[in-house]
């Protein structure tokens, strides 16, 4: 697994969001866009973090930057999840984990101590041009939306 740097480009992308509408990493060009991958739909942290992100879509949009999740979960999960908490998140399926592979956000993880393999809590920052900005790996779930924020207002 590599990990994304800074000055990256970051790796280009089509996805179902939660209607099975293709989304691709070019829909956004010229727009800063904040892209994060996350475990599963309706679970505690990941809850924390989407609410958290759609409590901050205002702030990002007067930022012009979009905000995309993406998990493994498909279109009906993503739906449910949406409706349940009131997210206007766009959520992205990535069933084969193969966009989280390109971003370095799926492998080996440690998890209170013990080795597994899955998704790792990531979130990218990516420019207008396509290249990163900024890559954070690893991160906890609650307050790192408004770091985001913190990094691009």
């Amino acid at each position: 697994m590599s990990k994304l740097d800074r000055g990256d480009r970051a790796p280009d992308f089509t996805l179902p969001d939660q209607d099975g509408t293709p989304v691709s990493l070019g829909d956004f060009a010229g727009r800063s866009l904040v892209v994060y991958f996350y475990p599963a739909d309706d679970t505690p942290g990941c809850t924390k973090e989407a609410c958290q992100f759609n409590d901050n879509l205002e702030a990002f949009a007067a930022a012009d930057v979009a905000v995309v999740g993406i998990s493994p979960d498909n279109a009906d999960k993503h739906q449910r999840f949406r409706q349940k908490y009131g997210l206007g998140l766009v959520l992205l399926s990535d069933a084969e984990r193969s966009v989280m592979a390109a971003y370095g956000a799926f492998g080996e993880k440690t998890l209170y101590g013990r080795k597994s393999t899955g998704v790792i809590r990531s979130t990218f920052l990516i420019g207008p041009d396509g290249i990163v900005r900024r890559a954070w790996y690893n991160v906890r779930a609650d307050g790192h939306a408004a770091k985001v924020l913190a990094e691009v207002g």
